[in-house]
């Protein structure tokens, strides 16, 4: 999926390659992959963490557009999953609204394997600390998207401000 592709024809798009419901989508960012829940109608259930800035958020159901962020989206196939369909979606949406984001022990990818396999786990988490080159540049990649953050944060700050002066906080 293109990434300039705009938010009806990645719902189109969803359409078209079938992503079922249940399925584990991955999106890779900048040093790391978010993961998410497709639950249906174009939605996905996701730990947004921090996804969005480096504030943590919550378990919400978003867009697959906002899912996506701009980045392509793949389906990652669990033969061996626990939980499947409208199982999988079920135990997804019992925990929207939650907000224990950790890094390292309750990530997105933690979520998305205890909704499929009823164990939280993460592979990125343990190849940091087995590699520590993807640590670095896991860390560097989070770092970018913080910095990029920063700058919509304040871009938005002025726009909104319109004298062309920042805002304090």
């Amino acid at each position: 999926m293109s990434s300039s592709q705009t938010s009806g024809s990645i719902d189109e798009q969803a359409a078209a390659t079938g992503f079922s419901l249940g399925a584990e989508l991955v999106t890779c960012r900048s040093g790391y992959a978010h993961h998410g829940i497709y639950s249906g109608n174009g939605m996905v259930i996701h730990y947004a963490g921090f996804a969005k800035s480096l504030h943590r958020g919550p378990v919400e159901e978003v867009s697959l557009a906002q899912f996506a962020g701009g980045h392509d989206v793949t389906v990652r196939q669990s033969p061996a999953a626990r939980f499947s369909g409208p199982e999988a979606v079920r135990r997804a949406r019992s925990r929207l609204g939650e907000d224990r984001y950790r890094l390292l022990t309750n990530n997105c990818e933690h979520f998305v394997s205890w909704c499929l396999f009823g164990e939280a786990r993460s592979h990125q988490v343990r190849a940091c600390f087995v590699h520590p080159r993807v640590a670095i540049q896991a860390v560097k990649g989070l770092v970018q998207a913080y910095v990029a953050a920063e700058r919509r944060r304040r871009a938005s700050a002025l726009a909104n401000n319109g004298s062309g002066t920042a805002l304090a906080f």
